[in-house]
């Protein structure tokens, strides 16, 4: 890249990017993005909130003449950036697009230079709400980094066809709804089943309640993922925290059949529920979305002009 770099390293929500050994970082686990769209990266960034264009970016990363193909070359660094971030054109928490025109990158940015590493600079916030939104969701990802390091990312899962993995992601959806059906339909034997427990009241109302709440949720996830909404992978990674924590509760439904079932079965079959949730979060980062379809589109749409 021409120019001397001002600064060394950047934080940006839950990652860090170090000029000087070319690494991306989330929680300080090592995210593969080097050559050009890592560069690239360094470019957003030092210009945060600001518009960087293709003709910049060309002039930039390719200086030397040596892409011929300079359209999919911008766009080819974009797309993995984007990957490495977990972020998508449609529903932009990072690096947004500005039709015809080029790329900005929009959340807050600390900047650090290679003398005070440890001391961050002034970087301006695109947006004062947003701003709040951002640190909000870093210090969240603080509170749960031990979590977070065990989730999976794009790169760690496997190319699957987009049918497969829709129609699981549906399945799932339709196992809970079944769930919660179940429950609601035979609520006089479940309210006997758990008299014995402590707080039995509470707990009956509870159930009931998350019920009727997820039949909608899980009924507009179906949709959802039918009819590819927009920006739905990453309206689905915002609620992932609060599915986590109901989907978690009830992983304990089997145990609402103890009249049907042994002990152990119900125990086999809540260890497997556990997994769900961690399994949904993956199928829609495998594209149950329909991202990458989003993509095609818009390409194919490029291609026709």
């Amino acid at each position: 890249m021409t120019g001397p770099r001002q600064y060394q390293r950047y934080r940006f929500g839950a990652f860090e990017a170090d000029a000087g050994t070319g690494e991306l970082r989330r929680h300080g686990m090592l995210i593969r993005l080097n050559g050009q769209p890592f560069q690239l990266l360094l470019l957003l960034l030092e210009r945060q909130g600001e518009l960087l264009t293709r003709e910049e970016i060309v002039y930039e990363l390719w200086s030397d003449g040596t892409i011929v193909d300079y359209e999919h070359g911008v766009n080819s660094a974009v797309n993995r950036i984007r990957d490495a971030l977990g972020d998508s054109a449609t529903d932009s928490r990072y690096v947004q697009t500005l039709a015809r025109r080029g790329y900005r990158f929009i959340a807050p940015v600390e900047r650090f230079d290679s003398a005070a590493a440890s001391t961050p600079s002034s970087a301006p916030a695109s947006g004062g709400e947003l701003g709040r939104i951002e640190q909000a969701l870093d210090s969240f990802d603080k509170r749960t980094g031990a979590l977070t390091r065990l989730l999976a990312t794009p790169e760690d899962l496997p190319n699957a066809p987009h049918r497969i993995v829709q129609a699981l992601f549906i399945l799932l959806q339709v196992m809970y709804v079944g769930f919660y059906i179940g429950a609601l339909a035979n609520l006089h034997e479940i309210e006997i089943l758990i008299s014995p427990l402590d707080h039995a009241t509470q707990v009956y109302i509870l159930l009931v309640f998350t019920a009727a709440i997820m039949i909608p949720v899980r009924a507009f996830l179906i949709f959802a993922v039918l009819f590819h909404a927009p920006g739905l992978r990453g309206k689905y990674l915002k609620l992932w925290p609060f599915l986590l924590l109901l989907d978690v509760l009830w992983s304990l439904s089997p145990f609402l059949l103890l009249n049907h079932m042994n002990f152990g079965l119900a125990l086999a079959c809540t260890t497997l529920l556990v997994y769900s949730p961690f399994a949904q979060r993956s199928l829609i980062l495998m594209g149950a979305a329909g991202d990458h379809l989003e993509v095609q589109a818009q390409g194919e749409s490029r291609k026709s002009r």
